[in-house]
């Protein structure tokens, strides 16, 4: 082969190679290329449907409803988490630079991502050791925009977990950032956030943190298990250490600093950032139910709302120790109470008790409980009669039984025949018969109207039975229809809650006074004049409360007991107040104690005494709505139930006689058996202790004979 041949030969395999080499790099470029194209693809997809980052609501974390009595007190918190958030000038410089030094020392240096602490964590875990690499900003996307990705241990949730965190840092300073982080991060032990946390181990705000305390604080979210210092202090106290190191390393504190803390203890203070238990429980679980209505449940318990309500502390205060000094006199630890109190002229919800111990039963009796009024529903068909035309002076059959239906039969409490009475009259001694008649006349639909203006709000099935309280309706109810009256017909519906602020303290919610006329002027003032001589006659049911009462108002009210005895009601007012007070027992079984029955002058009415005097003893007297404006009624002809002397009985001054001196012996023995302590009666055997309200518990017209309770 010549040398011109060899050349052309080697000529040849030298661009082979050439090409060869090109070829192959070529291959790489367009493999990586692809490679790079296919990566971003993925990455693309990856950050789709991400979060809402850029709204300052989407770093909101959860935040516990607060509910705040009338003077601001905070009686209870609605929470998901032990978490209240903080400004900036809230906590404790040291707090800032020990989180920092540990947890993220380039934070202020780079832009939500750190390359050189993922360099960092890459050796660290090469040698052996264990380094996180997630910024302070990428831990807050995690627990919170990302929180429901948190878990995932995958390059997706890292890559759009970083991705936010850099758009983060364009919206937000570092200084906010650091504060949503310490807002957000767990402390363990249930505490959420810098200040739950410093409330939770030390029991002071985290303001004033000292820097023992504040390098404690800041090594627990490493591990918040493992470093809680009430499970593990030795691990918590080297944690603490290895925080003061990061400070001294950097220069945020001095030698001198570092070496005095390294050497103490960690003196824990438990306390807890709630509230231990709400002063007032049942009221305040009153509101939840009431929030339920408006809001949903992951508002009332992440939202941060502020709710502020109407209940009195020392009104409360007063109601629950009525209650609970009169059931410890009884002395019947079955027996439970309920007391609503309500302010007449705005219908704010003043005090609540729902029952003698809200740790033995939640189940509240002063808004949940449906039981029967017995007499004091007689108040509403008052009402209802006088608003229809009837004269309170008209004269009414009162004798017992009467048949008032051929399948309605009516008696008196212990069938006692009363003989004939006027409406006011048979108010005072609480006559069943006479109310049946009067219901029978002005027709049972004019009274289930009339109490659900006053604000009845349960369905009342329209019969003539209704009108001795046969249908159940809670405290609060009967407290609201009873303040229609004290304020001289004008209906407000029960208050609890005044105003609602959400966490950035905007009025998402502010009650605007509803007062509306329900009943006649001149109706309501003949009502409650008639409704004061239950409290005032001396053949008043309720006659016990004018003389202990320690307070110069004027008083009205209405007593009632049902059938057997299993629910004794007072339902009394003053310009003040209106009080509803029930006892009985929640099984609904009668109230038998130490082997005799209990009636409502020593229950219910010593609970509205002993509530009022707590309340009004220093109040000025004010005397109840009045008018110049006359009832206008029909001419006592006009109703088929009127009755004169004349009629039934042939020397009437005999029979008025007779039934004064009757109702005047009921009287005494009510005074003498309450100042014995010794007022229980078995109203079997007839030989009642007071006149009571007679009851009618019928349920129906087609009960043939209406047992006699009060």
């Amino acid at each position: 082969m010549g040398i011109r041949t060899r050349r052309a030969r080697l000529h040849s395999r030298t661009h082979i190679v050439g090409f060869g080499i090109v070829g192959v790099f070529g291959f790489l470029a367009l493999f990586a290329a692809a490679v790079g194209i296919s990566l971003g693809a993925l990455v693309s997809s990856w950050l789709q449907n991400l979060p809402d980052y850029q709204s300052a609501d989407a770093y909101l974390v959860a935040e516990p409803t607060q509910v705040l009595a009338s003077d601001g007190t905070v009686m209870a918190e609605y929470y998901l988490q032990n978490r209240h958030s903080v400004k900036q000038a809230d906590v404790a410089d040291a707090v800032f630079k020990a989180t920092v030094d540990v947890e993220d020392e380039r934070f202020y240096k780079h832009n939500g991502v750190d390359p050189q602490g993922i360099a960092r964590a890459i050796v660290s875990q090469l040698a052996g050791r264990s380094e996180g690499a997630s910024t302070i900003t990428q831990q807050l996307v995690r627990n919170t925009v990302l929180s429901d990705e948190q878990f995932e241990q995958s390059l997706k949730r890292k890559v759009r977990e970083a991705y936010i965190a850099i758009q983060m840092e364009k919206t937000y300073t570092k200084d906010q950032i650091l504060m949503m982080y310490l807002n957000t991060i767990y402390y363990g032990h249930g505490a959420y956030g810098i200040e739950a946390a410093s409330k939770t181990y030390f029991n002071k705000s985290a303001k004033d943190l000292d820097l023992n305390e504040a390098t404690t604080l800041a090594g627990i979210p490493n591990s918040p298990g493992y470093f809680d210092p009430t499970v593990n202090m030795e691990a918590c106290k080297k944690r603490r250490n290895h925080v003061l190191d990061r400070m001294l390393a950097i220069g945020d504190i001095s030698k001198e600093d570092y070496d005095k803390v390294k050497s103490a203890d960690i003196k824990l203070n438990l306390g807890s950032f709630k509230e231990s238990d709400s002063s007032s429980p049942y009221f305040t679980d009153y509101v939840r139910e009431l929030l339920l209505k408006d809001f949903d449940q992951d508002l009332i318990l992440k939202g941060g709302l502020k709710v502020y309500t109407t209940l009195d502390l020392n009104w409360q205060k007063a109601a629950e120790e009525a209650v609970s000094d009169q059931l410890k006199t009884i002395d019947d630890d079955q027996l439970q109470a309920a007391l609503c109190a309500i302010d007449p002229g705005t219908g704010y919800v003043k005090a609540m008790v729902g029952g003698r111990s809200y740790k033995k039963s939640q189940y509240n009796m002063a808004t949940q409980a449906r039981r029967q009024p017995g007499s004091s529903f007689k108040a509403f068909t008052l009402v209802a009669a006088l608003e229809a035309g009837v004269n309170p002076n008209i004269y009414l059959d009162c004798s017992s039984p009467q048949q008032i239906t051929s399948t309605w039969k009516v008696q008196n409490y212990a069938n006692e025949n009363l003989g004939i009475l006027t409406l006011q009259q048979a108010l005072a001694v609480s006559s069943n018969t006479g109310f049946a008649r009067v219901a029978m006349g002005i027709g049972a639909d004019k009274i289930v109207t009339t109490a659900h203006d006053m604000g009845i709000d349960v369905d009342l099935p329209a019969y003539p039975a209704i009108t001795l309280g046969t249908e159940g309706v809670p405290p609060i109810q009967m407290a609201e229809g009873y303040a229609t009256l004290a304020t001289g017909g004008i209906h407000h519906d029960a208050v609890a809650i005044t105003r609602i602020e959400d966490r950035n303290g905007n009025i998402v919610y502010e009650h605007k006074d509803d007062g509306k006329r329900t009943v006649p002027a001149e109706i309501a003032q003949a009502a409650t004049e008639a409704l004061q001589t239950v409290v005032t006659s001396s053949s008043g049911t309720a006659n016990v409360v004018s003389y202990t009462t320690n307070y110069n108002q004027p008083i009205a009210g209405k007593t009632g007991t049902t059938e057997d005895f299993r629910d004794l009601w007072f339902c009394g007012y003053t310009p003040q107040v209106s009080v509803a007070v029930w006892v009985g027992n929640e099984d609904n079984t009668p109230v038998l104690v130490h082997g005799s029955y209990l009636h409502p002058y020593n229950t219910a009415c010593p609970i509205f005494v002993g509530f009022t005097n707590a309340i009004l003893k220093d109040t000025a007297r004010e005397e109840f709505p009045t008018t110049d404006k006359k009832p206008t009624y029909k001419d006592n002809s006009a109703w088929d139930f009127a009755r004169t002397y004349t009629m039934e009985y042939e020397v009437e001054e005999k029979t008025e006689e007779t039934t004064t001196e009757q109702n005047t012996e009921n009287t005494e023995n009510t005074e003498n058996n309450t100042q014995n302590n010794e007022n229980q009666t078995d109203p079997n055997n007839g030989g009642g202790a007071t006149t009571p309200d007679n009851t009618d518990n019928s349920g129906d017209e087609q009960q043939q004979d209406a047992p006699a309770g009060e």
